[in-house]
């Protein structure tokens, strides 16, 4: 029996994940969609590219702990402080949420 052998045959090197060949690079995959009447770059982040911060959803209003995998999005002509970061269930159901208004627990509702 012959060992195993992991690698591409055909003289192909593997992808750089530095450089993002082959569709992703080392934060994630990257796709554009369409919402809100603009384009949004997208981007999926695993767990461990999400280490040491927390970030609000504006899906939910909810945390998104340290380590969990989560979805980025910005206008396509956004910068950095444009940036979102959603639970991926969040940005997946962002059409059929309502907009919600936000209020502490003391405020008057009108």
């Amino acid at each position: 029996m012959s060992p195993r052998h992991n690698r591409p045959r055909g003289g192909e090197k593997p992808s750089d994940p530095v450089s993002g060949s082959a569709g992703g690079d080392r934060f994630g995959l990257q796709s554009t969609e369409f919402w809100q009447g603009e384009e949004w770059l997208v981007r999926t982040v695993n767990g461990g590219s999400a280490r040491g911060k927390r970030y609000r959803c504006p899906g939910c209003d909810q945390e998104i702990p340290s380590g969990v995998p989560h979805v980025v999005a910005w206008p396509e002509y956004g910068g950095v402080d444009d940036r979102r970061h959603w639970h991926k269930a969040c940005w997946n159901a962002k059409d059929r949420r309502t907009s919600q208004v936000q209020r502490s627990r003391n405020a008057p509702r009108y």
